[in-house]
């Protein structure tokens, strides 16, 4: 046998037990005439003792030994006399009586600690060993009790777990598609799947009733902390249900996962229009850990010679609380800030609020009188800083939002200890493309309407909101759905409005028109981000590290070197030509 025990379950009742051991050396200490080695597997880590007093022999072996050797150890579990609180197995150590080396080790290229010394590239090209960091190996053990848990939940209420193809067609809207060539059909291509979507809700259409998948999915798009090329969704669909059901079905699957996973309790989670949300926060899924929403000052801008507040469709404000204590530098700092090409202002107005009165960087365009009714709006007290934007609506408040977040990440109030939880709803149906010319589904096209606005589909298509929802914690979408179009007339209507012929919508989706009318049920259903969820439970920045095998900001995996170039022979077999 290569080991009896692991190198995380001994304790100090297994004294006096003789043991087998297997794992890598995480650390050699010399002291003397003795030797001390920390053994670590994927359990935890134990100390091995040699003593040239007890077994010269076994001593000098061990004295050859380096970091990351695999090997096994026979010994006497012993009480240790400098005990460590800081790992379980700290009471004891094990003194050797036999050594193997399993496997050498060449030196390798950062250290197996919590605190590596390994950027993320280098970490990147050998992740199998960044895998066995304990801090790293801890995230996708999370990972796995937070999949198991959810499956649990949902295997409680009835719901099936049903595999949906790989290989599927192309579609358009949405994200680009990694494309497959098809050897056996030279010329056509497969597509990997954005989502289950289609099948999902043909799975409906065959009285499944409560469907979920713990699902791969790929999208070609520019990447990011929380994007990669391929990711995980706990993916769910379910028929006869009504926008309430499903909100309070998945809220409960989160509050199981939060209970479960890390003891919190946490409350119903409030409910916010996507109007309101851009409104106050200047985005669609709002970091509610902290207030400092939004001011609209338009109405108190006009009429006093500054042409930029004058010409502009928005003003908007946030209050930053003992802000006014801010320097020159720190107020230019932000400035820069909203600059970036990433937020995209041209400027920034500030008022700091003292004792004797106000200070702004538009003194000689308003009165102090005019400034007091700025800050009586925002509820500022002395002590306290407006920072104000202008410009387009929406474009100016995403800005805002953005200053928001950058402010509540200063003052750390973006604590990641903390959960706050919310449902968008209403988002609108289309957003409208000045370049193309033309709608686009907000969500997808398969979202259906809220019933009060059908009407407006002809006369005010921009207008109709969506029965869509998605459910935010700390500022990041980790779930979103909808209520689906389930009638293929309303559907037909849908695809019109996006600018699909009827050849078109036939020759792209015609298989899930057909099955509409082989009596769809009313169905909806919600896909959570499964790297996210886990990222946000472990309080990662990046979702990285919560995958396995994750590609690089680039979209590459540098540890296969993928993607790479095909044989001319593989590419002479699917018949494709690369011009140069």
């Amino acid at each position: 046998m290569y080991r009896t025990k692991t190198c995380g379950e001994l304790r100090k009742e297994d004294v006096n037990k003789e043991v087998t051991l297997s794992g890598w050396v995480q650390k050699t200490r010399k002291l003397g005439g003795m030797i001390f080695i920390d053994l670590r597997d994927r359990y935890g880590i134990t100390q091995l003792f040699f003593n040239k007093k007890i077994n010269a022999i076994l001593c000098d072996e061990a004295e050859k030994i380096g970091r990351e050797w695999v090997i096994q150890v026979k010994g006497l579990v012993s009480e240790r006399s400098n005990k460590n609180p800081n790992i379980p197995t700290g009471d004891i150590e094990i003194i050797v009586s036999e050594l193997n080396v399993l496997n050498p080790s060449e030196v390798p290229p950062f250290t197996i600690e919590t605190d590596s010394d390994g950027g993320d590239d280098i970490r990147m090209k050998y992740r199998y060993i960044d895998l066995r960091r304990s801090v790293v190996r801890s995230n996708l053990e999370l990972r796995h009790r937070m999949a198991f848990a959810a499956r649990s939940y949902l295997n409680d209420l009835g719901f099936l777990e049903v595999e949906t193809p790989v290989l599927v067609a192309s579609t358009p809207e949405g994200a680009r598609d990694f494309v497959v060539p098809s050897r056996m059909n030279p010329g056509e291509f497969y597509a990997l799947p954005q989502s289950p979507q289609l099948f999902k809700q043909l799975l409906m259409v065959s009285g499944f009733d409560r469907y979920f998948q713990i699902v791969k999915c790929f999208r070609d798009e520019d990447l990011r902390a929380d994007r990669q090329p391929e990711f995980t969704q706990i993916d769910c669909e379910m028929s006869f249900v009504e926008q309430e059901d499903i909100l309070g079905i998945f809220e409960g699957l989160v509050k199981y996962l939060f209970k479960k996973e890390k003891g919190i309790e946490l409350p119903d989670f409030p409910r916010l229009p996507y109007s309101d949300a851009m409104r106050l926060y200047g985005s669609d899924k709002p970091d509610t850990r902290f207030g400092m929403t939004f001011v609209e000052l338009k109405d108190l801008t006009e009429g006093k010679g500054f042409s930029i507040f004058d010409n502009a469709e928005y003003v908007g404000a946030i209050c930053v609380k003992g802000g006014a204590a801010y320097t020159r530098k720190q107020i230019d700092e932000l400035v820069e800030f909203v600059k970036r090409p990433q937020v995209g202002a041209s400027g920034l107005v500030y008022v700091k609020v003292d004792n004797d009165g106000y200070k702004s960087s538009v003194d000689k365009f308003y009165s102090p009188d005019d400034l007091k009714l700025w800050t009586d709006r925002a509820s500022a007290r002395p002590g306290d800083l407006l920072l104000i934007l202008c410009g387009k609506t929406e474009k100016t408040q995403r800005q805002l939002g953005d200053l928001r977040l950058e402010i509540g990440s200063r003052l750390n109030l973006r604590d990641k200890d903390k959960f706050s939880c919310l449902w968008v709803t209403d988002f609108p149906l289309l957003e409208y493309d000045e370049e193309e010319g033309r709608y686009f589904a907000k969500h997808h096209p398969f979202t259906s309407p809220n019933v009060d606005d059908i009407p407006m589909l002809d006369s005010s298509p921009g207008e109709v909101r969506a029965t869509a929802y998605d459910v935010v914690i700390n500022g990041v979408e980790i779930g979103g759905g909808s209520i689906r179009i389930h009638n293929s007339e309303l559907q037909e209507k849908m695809f019109a409005i996006l600018g699909f012929s009827r050849e078109q919508a036939d020759a792209q989706f015609g298989f899930l028109m057909n099955a509409f009318r082989y009596g769809a049920p009313p169905h909806g259903g919600i896909a959570f981000g499964l790297d996210r969820l886990v990222s946000i439970f472990a309080g990662l920045d990046s979702i990285r590290d919560c995958i396995a095998f994750p590609k690089n900001n680039s979209g590459r995996d540098v540890m296969m070197d993928a993607p790479s170039a095909l044989a001319q022979e593989q590419l002479n077999e699917l018949r494709i030509s690369l011009s140069k």
